[in-house]
């Protein structure tokens, strides 16, 4: 059980990855912006069905940081591309 739980906290990481991406480009607030946090959630939903995960409090402590981890990385991951379209360094740089 413990492994299908990992694995879905896995799937939730990457899935977010693009739509934490596509969330960085939007104004924050609009209807594109909303629908990037939550358009995930009815196939993270269906996964656990899948998986025959359920939906035990101890789960959520593994798969909503994996969701938010997966929003955040991907709109880091925006930032550096926009940071290098623009010339300026992807990584910061150590003094």
């Amino acid at each position: 059980m413990l492994l299908s739980v990992i694995l879905m906290g896995l799937f939730t990481f990457v899935l977010n990855l693009p739509m934490g991406y596509w969330r960085q480009g939007v104004r924050k607030f609009s209807w594109q912006w909303i629908v990037a946090i939550h358009a995930m959630v009815p196939v993270i939903i269906l996964l656990r069905h899948l998986m025959h995960i359920g939906f035990a409090w101890w789960t959520f402590l593994i798969t909503v940081p994996c969701y938010f981890g997966g929003q955040f990385v991907g709109a880091r991951l925006r930032k550096r591309a926009q940071l290098a379209a623009a010339g300026g360094s992807a990584a910061p740089r150590a003094a």
